[in-house]
This record gives C-alpha cells, structure tokens and sequence, in this order.
C-alpha cells in the first residue's frame, strides 16, 4: 500500500510530519509512503528507509493563501503533487496537516469527487466519554447544506463508521435543536424525511449537549454548524484542561493531590485527544484524502496516516460510491 504525504504543511511542519512517518512506517509494514516537500529542509530529518521515498517540491501553500487560487497557481506545492499521484494511481491515499480550504480544494479538483456524490464532506471522530467517540460530518467544507447532502452524509458517515471503526449497525443521528420529529428549521425538517427512508441504522434527531455520551455513532450537520460544535468541544476540553491546572497549582495540598491522580488525569486527557482518533476525511473523493489537525504533533501524524491505511484497507470509498449508485438507482 502505498500513502502520500504533504511534509511542508501544518504549525510543526516538516519535524513533527517526518517523526510520524516513521512511526507509521515502524508500525505498518505492508505501508510505501511518499513524502513531498524541501529536499534541503527534509534531508536534516530524514534517514534512508526502503519504504520511503522523498520527492522535492520548491512551493508551499501557506495556511494565509486563498484556497482555490493556491491550489491552482503553486502546481510545485508539496499538497497539489502529494493529491496529484493520488489521481493518477500511483498511490491509493493521500494525508496534510495544511491549510484546510486547499485541502479540500486539491481533493476536489484534483484527486475527484465521486460521480453519486454532490458535496464532498469533511468528517472527523470526535471524542466521548466513553472512550468510543463518534463521526461527525460535515465539520466544514460547505458551509450552506441541502437535505440530500445530508442524506448522503449519513450514509457515507455510516459506512465509515462500520468498515473502519467495527461498529455493526452504527446508529446514525441528524444535529438538530430538540430530539422530537418536528423539531428544526427547514433543512433538518426535509433531511430528517430523507434519513427515514435511508439504508442507516436513522435514531432519529440528537442534541449537542448529548454529544459527548455517545447518544449516536454518526452525527449529521451542515458544515457551518459542525465547525463551530467541533471548535467549541476542542475550546471547552482546553479551558477545563486550563483550570484544573490552576486549581491543582493553587496550594501544597492541592500539589499533592495532583501527584496522586497525575495518571487518572493523564488517562482523562489522553481520552479526549483528537490526535488519538486520526484526522478529518475528505468523504466523497474518489480516493482517501485525510486532513491532519494544523497543529498536529507526530502522535497525530501517526494516526491521520493510520487511518488513510484503513480507509484503503476496507475500500472505503469504493463502497461508499456503490451505496449510493445502488440508492439513487432506486430513487
């Protein structure tokens, strides 16, 4: 199997994006990856592997470039030739922690949008307290939504859920602002008409504040929506993170009490890390495409190249573009 990887893009870049190559390539044996970037820049961090192979690009798009103009103009950057091989087969998936519109641009325009997809959706596991977190989509590539968007969503989210998180039956719930049926604007209205009639395990209407105990295994949303749900569940954890750190450092015995939970709270933050769960999926692609969180360390790398793996693995996307063909056929 063979994986792409964009080394320029992202806050660590290219230390933290070489240290999780490794990782991957350590953990993963049947796994060739491809990496692009500053030969100069990549030459002080990477040593010789046989399944490693460093291809110099001269251009990098920057997290401040206008997505589609980037991606169209900087034909040299690291992120268009890392989803440019994915397009002509040499490789099956592709992973960048760079600047997300160009991500979602390159998938788009370069590696291609599934013929029965409308709208690619951008989907990320999210944690719950539980341990199992749940897929949430879309997490902000269309900001405006139409309810058979969000009926293919649900569908994609669903089969994700179930080849590559091993959840039989994974129980699909539409974001709303009550639980009843009638609940919702407009696009919730109709998209929860459509979700009754989907081949997903459908539970009907879920709130946000129901998030984190797992009340679904797939969450459907407009990306508008799901960007803000995931930048206010990553703001809270970081802000309770912050003050109990201020509450254990206040006093000698409160010190002392953080010595004797130090690893029931490194147990409780390792539980809601992000770079657990791997990274965000481009969903509706003809092939793989994983965006890595901005800040992403080598821990993140890891898994955002770990579940590129899988999502080749179990033929994700050519699942999903059978699902809908058999659906829409039937429509």
């Amino acid at each position: 199997m063979k994986i792409s990887i964009d080394a320029m893009g992202g806050d660590n870049a290219p230390h933290e994006i070489v240290k999780g190559v490794y990782k991957a390539l350590e953990a993963f044996h049947d796994l060739h990856i491809q990496l692009y970037g500053d030969e100069k820049k990549l030459s002080k961090l990477v040593t010789a592997h046989d399944r490693l192979q460093v291809i110099h690009t001269d251009e990098v798009i920057e997290g401040t470039d206008e997505p589609v103009r980037a991606v169209r103009k900087k034909k040299n950057s690291s992120m268009v030739k890392m989803a440019e091989v994915v397009k002509i087969g040499e490789v099956d998936a592709c992973v960048s922690a760079g600047n997300t519109g160009a991500l979602m641009a390159a998938g788009l325009f370069v590696v291609g949008r599934i013929d029965q997809v409308d709208r690619p959706a951008l989907a990320s596991t999210m944690p719950t307290i539980d341990g199992q977190g749940f897929v949430m989509l879309d997490m902000g590539a269309n900001s405006d939504a139409k309810p058979e968007h969000l009926y293919q969503f649900a569908i994609m989210g669903s089969i994700y859920a179930e080849k590559v998180r091993g959840i039989k039956k994974p129980r699909v719930g539409l974001l709303n602002i009550g639980t009843e049926d009638t609940k919702g604007n407009e696009l919730t209205k109709e998209a929860f008409s459509l979700l009754k009639k989907a081949p997903i395990n459908f539970v009907g209407n879920v709130e946000s504040r129901d998030l984190l105990t797992g009340v679904a295994d797939v969450v459907v949303t407009d990306g508008f929506t799901g960007n803000m749900v995931l930048k206010s569940i990553e703001g809270t954890a970081s802000g309770i993170f912050t003050l109990l750190k201020e509450a254990f450092n206040t006093s000698m015995k409160t010190k002392i009490s953080a010595l004797l939970v130090k690893d029931e709270l490194r147990g409780l933050k390792t539980k809601l890390d992000y770079s657990e769960y791997g990274g965000a999926g481009l969903f509706g692609l003809k092939a793989p495409v994983i965006k890595a969180h901005g800040s992403s360390d080598a821990n993140a790398i890891f898994h955002a190249i770990r579940q590129a793996r899988t999502m080749v693995e179990y033929d994700v996307c050519g699942i999903i573009q059978s699902t809908l063909r058999k659906e829409l056929s039937n429509d």
